[in-house]
């Protein structure tokens, strides 16, 4: 069963609007009718999954059967059909939309640790560097040692929080879903 989001979990990702805490926006965030709860068990140092199930059980996701079956082909001389409730489903949220339509700067690259890490080193030096050596120091060298996926998730979530209680949770979640188009896939073992 695929997760989407519900209206509850759309309201929830409204600016302005905060009552789940980071990881939990987070996973609303992935959360786009392509994964299961199962493929959300190695985030958040294996609570993904919990915490997907938890957001279900409290109304914020909703499962819906496996993808649809691609629509047969439609012959040229007929007019566009309107889409069915079904396939609207299938749409990024307005949220979504309205994210990538004031994005400055759309990322069309390859996923992969390296851009993350780049990308991260870069928030560290525009938001620590100055601010807080120490903790700059401390963030650059848990990027250096982030050799996979779980271990840049950990280090980019040490920082988010930081972002959160500096610049706000705007601009944490805007950072969060950015980490998130950057890392690569979890790949099954």
């Amino acid at each position: 069963m695929q997760l989407h989001k519900t209206d509850r979990a759309r309201a929830e990702l409204k600016p302005g609007v905060r009552t789940l805490g980071q990881r939990e926006r987070t996973l609303l965030l992935m959360a786009d009718g392509s994964k299961s709860a199962q493929d959300f068990r190695p985030l958040f140092d294996g609570d993904g999954e919990a915490i997907a199930l938890r957001l279900l059980r409290e109304g914020f996701l909703e499962a819906h059967p496996g993808k649809m079956p691609a629509p047969a082909a439609v012959p040229k001389s007929a007019p566009d059909p309107k889409p069915t409730p079904a396939q609207l489903q299938n749409f990024p949220s307005p949220e979504t939309t309205q994210a990538i339509r004031v994005s400055a700067d759309q990322f069309e690259g390859k996923r992969s640790l390296a851009t993350t890490r780049m990308f991260l080193f870069d928030i560290c030096e525009r938001m620590f560097a100055r601010r807080d050596p120490v903790m700059a120091e401390r963030f650059r060298e848990a990027l250096r040692n982030a050799k996979d996926r779980e271990t840049m998730l950990t280090a980019s979530r040490e920082m988010i929080e930081e972002i959160e209680k500096i610049a706000g949770h705007e601009r944490a979640d805007s950072i969060s879903e950015r980490i998130a188009m950057l890392l690569p896939q979890h790949q099954a073992a």
